[in-house]
């Protein structure tokens, strides 16, 4: 079987099976430790923003605390999920919870476009996303490198004009549809990771890949879609309704 020979020790455990999925809680105190120390400092220097903060650590115990973590290892699908996540639910959090409009301006927005969607899709390379599933410095790498520039990009991109807004969101909608639907027509499953750990949950590696595929192609892109008509609305509004 394709990479039967390969030992695969992702970050987030090794993949577990449907009967003990549940259990698979990451304990890294490490990164519980990061985590509390993050609250704490945003909560005593940035108490503005204590709501970004509280939601920020939310959604960083749930992605990387929870079996969701794990789950990962098991199944494409779920990374997919994960890092369509870090992108659109973790990013703009930090954006908001880091203030990160004051660093940064909108005429970054054009560059950032491009470096975030490089970014996407250098680790979705089989080659560099199996190296990301076998190293835990790797692993983190990836992590932080997507959603650091998804949240510059969001910082940006709040900060930019309705126009530059607009054609930024739907850019970054193609490359996210555009991604996803290669992987869903590919033909042929990538991920050397996921070939010996999709059939415990009643999956072929290639209709796993076809639904993560699925995953980018709709319904996240549809979001950037959803963002960008949000943006034309309002700037369509007058002044008084804003």
């Amino acid at each position: 079987m394709h990479g039967a020979s390969h030992s695969w020790t992702p970050y987030c455990g090794v993949a577990p099976n449907p009967s003990n999925w549940l259990a698979s809680w990451n304990g890294d105190p490490i990164l519980l430790v990061v985590i509390a120390a993050g609250l704490g400092f945003g909560l005593k220097y940035a108490p503005q923003a204590t709501r970004s903060h509280l939601a920020a650590t939310a959604v960083t115990l749930i992605l990387f605390i929870t079996p969701l973590c794990a789950l990962g290892s098991a199944l494409f699908t779920i990374r997919a999920i994960h890092h369509v996540a870090l992108t659109l639910a973790l990013a703009p959090l930090l954006a908001s919870s880091l203030d990160l409009g004051k660093r940064i301006g909108p005429s970054s927005l054009g560059l950032l476009t491009g470096v975030q969607a490089i970014v996407f899709w250098f680790w979705h390379a089989p080659a560099v996303y199996s190296v990301a599933l076998s190293s835990s410095a790797v692993f983190w790498i990836m992590q932080l490198s997507l959603t650091g520039t998804a949240s510059l990009w969001w910082a940006s991109m709040r900060k930019a004009q309705a126009p530059a807004a607009v054609a930024a969101t739907l850019a970054t909608m193609v490359q996210m549809g555009a991604l996803g639907a290669l992987l869903t027509f590919s033909g042929r499953p990538v991920y050397a990771p996921h070939f010996a750990t999709t059939q415990a949950w009643g999956w072929t590696p290639m209709e796993d890949q076809q639904v993560a595929g699925l995953i980018m192609w709709a319904p996240a892109s549809a979001v950037y879609l959803l963002i960008a008509l949000a943006i034309l609305y309002r700037s369509m509004q007058p002044a008084y309704a804003r």
